[in-house]
């Protein structure tokens, strides 16, 4: 299939999916995981109605970026973030979703002052404790929360997580529904930072229509939109 209907085939697959759980489709948005695509790729998938790219590496962020590869699309970071890349991303793109330490959110919050911009985020969960992942335990979600949304240069939006592999169809959905519970705690004790706590982050293309049953506001589809990944280009 086509890039362009691999991306409709997988709207409806998340239409689909949000009426069976009682759930408005328009609540759900996907955000294209572009890593290692080309800019033209990138272009292709924005002009067949992508309107969010979602970028695991700097380095080809900053090239992308360079290229106007994501014109008419907001632009997340989805990938590790080292604190390093801090100067690189802030203010660049409209959210970044993977903050799962206090150190890397005392980095972004130093950077948007230094910039004197408010740059907006998500928790990172390690919703299955894994030790190779990032992000922070569940029950540290909350500290880290009351930190973040006393940042004056940081407005928190939600949570953000990658469940473990799943073995087999459905697995994941537990972890899933303990996210979507993490998430309404956050809002209902937290949500007064001046915007809308309003994101959770979750599903990939194995498993983005069981996300959405259980409460996800964003998906990051890569695989299921460009198919395999070509190899990483050397330099």
């Amino acid at each position: 299939m086509s890039l362009e209907e691999n991306i409709a085939r997988v709207k409806e697959n998340m239409v689909r999916a949000a009426r069976a759980a009682g759930r408005d489709p328009a609540e759900i948005t996907l955000v294209a995981a572009t890593k290692v695509q080309r800019s033209d790729t990138i272009r292709r998938a924005i002009a067949a109605g992508v309107t969010v790219c979602g970028e695991n590496r700097v380095q080809e962020m900053t090239a992308h970026l360079e290229d106007d590869a994501y014109a008419g699309a907001a632009l997340h970071f989805i990938g590790h973030l080292q604190t390093n890349k801090v100067r690189q991303v802030v203010g660049r793109v409209d959210l970044i979703q993977s903050v799962g330490s206090e150190h890397l959110l005392d980095a972004i919050e130093a950077q948007a002052a230094k910039l004197d911009l408010v740059q907006d985020i998500l928790l990172e969960v390690n919703i299955g404790g894994e030790l190779s992942k990032s992000g922070v335990a569940p029950e540290a979600v909350k500290p880290l929360a009351q930190k973040a949304i006393s940042c004056p240069h940081l407005r928190l939006r939600g949570l953000m997580a990658i469940p473990p592999v799943a073995g087999q169809p459905g697995a994941n959905r537990p972890f899933f529904a303990k996210m979507y519970q993490l998430y309404v705690d956050i809002r209902m004790n937290l949500d007064h930072n001046g915007t809308v706590i309003n994101c959770l982050s979750m599903g990939m293309s194995d498993d983005y229509e069981d996300a959405v049953r259980e409460g996800a506001t964003l998906v990051r589809v890569g695989t299921a939109l460009f198919g395999p990944r070509p190899p990483m280009r050397q330099g």
